[in-house]
């Protein structure tokens, strides 16, 4: 029999489709090993639909059985899901949750508390630091460690941006660019997730509109606003959203989105990027990263003061600015490779016996 992976997410205005859009790429990578995969999904609307085994982007059905647990974060699987080990990918996961799907094998993505004492296998993409080396490798209480790996009670533990998701698309267009290839931003986009729950366009568009009238940057922007925005500013195109955003990111020469998939898609395919945070979390995450040479970090975004903002962007968007942003490239290149959700699989497939 193959061994079944339940893919456990949540959907809400706040998260977005994000860990929807990872749980289906390392579904892809889990079928390709020659397993089978059960998403089981809670949340609002967008929930409903991927319950209903719906794809949350596109006008087709899922690849794989889906299951619908609801409104609550933290709802119990039924006793009739089966599989032989879980990856819970909702951000805020308690101890009591992870308890009680057992005696599967239990992994979480990212954890910054101490509910992956609960699990078996954590995945830190970012959480605790970005680069990891291969070697060298350390042999700990007889068992032999690389630099990326730990262990904390009962619970493996995997660092580092190896682990980071994106999708067959992202894989498939990566390089964009060549490192050394000359930039200057003449078309931007400003996209901050499918609901932007944060609010973080109408603050980014109040950065852009005092970069226009102060002349601080001229040129052709796209910003998407779920919610809608009045807009007077001209070179300034607001949309809802654009259908496989992933395919067009290359057609930008730099974009300003969230602390999520869409930042980890530029980082792969090489696009300059800049990023605010939508909370504590995703501010410490862009810390590491920016540490790393990968992005422009502009903090938490809900907070941010939009006079500090508006400086910050204006010299990234600069000719000045423009040296920082050929070192993020070729860095950014290096960092994702794209293969995060086929190690990710495979890391599950050891962790079900297979």
């Amino acid at each position: 029999m193959s061994p079944q992976l339940i893919l456990r997410v949540h959907a809400d205005a706040r998260l977005g489709l994000g860990h929807v859009a990872r749980a289906l790429a390392i579904e892809e990578a889990w079928r390709a090993l020659g397993g089978t995969a059960l998403i089981a999904v809670s949340g609002d609307a967008r929930a409903r639909r991927v319950g209903a085994g719906r794809h949350p982007f596109l006008d087709e059905a899922l690849p794989c059985p889906t299951l619908d647990l609801g409104e609550d974060l933290h709802a119990p699987l039924p006793a009739s899901a089966k599989g032989e080990v879980v990856l819970v990918d909702q951000w805020d996961t308690t101890a009591a949750q992870l308890d009680a799907l057992r005696p599967r094998k239990v992994a979480l993505m990212e954890d910054d508390g101490e509910a992956h004492e609960h699990a078996d296998l954590l995945f830190q993409p970012f959480l605790e630091g970005v680069s990891w080396a291969e070697h060298p490798v350390k042999t700990v209480d007889g068992e032999k460690r690389k630099p990326f790996e730990d262990r904390r009670g009962p619970c493996r533990t995997v660092l580092g941006a190896r682990f980071a998701v994106v999708g067959k698309i992202a894989q498939k267009l990566r390089p964009q660019r060549e490192p050394d290839a000359g930039l200057s931003v003449h078309k931007f986009l400003v996209t901050f997730g499918g609901s932007d729950g944060a609010a973080l366009a109408p603050r980014a568009f109040e950065v852009l509109r005092r970069l226009v009238e102060e002349g601080r940057w001229s040129g052709a922007c796209t910003l998407l606003a779920p919610g809608g925005l009045t807009n007077n500013l001209p070179g300034l195109t607001i949309l809802e959203g654009i259908p496989g955003l992933v395919s067009r990111l290359r057609d930008f020469d730099a974009v300003w989105c969230a602390a999520g998939i869409t930042l980890c898609e530029c980082l792969s395919l090489g696009v300059p990027v800049a990023a605010w945070g939508q909370n504590p979390r995703q501010a410490a995450i862009l810390s590491d990263l920016s540490l790393a040479g990968t992005c422009c970090d502009l903090g938490e975004g809900p907070e941010a003061d939009l006079a500090v903002a508006t400086e910050a962007m204006a010299h990234w968007l600069s000719p000045e600015g423009q040296e920082t942003r050929q070192e993020q490239i070729g860095a950014g290149m290096l960092l994702i490779d794209g293969k995060g959700a086929s190690r990710v699989a495979q890391e599950l497939w050891k962790l079900a016996g297979a």
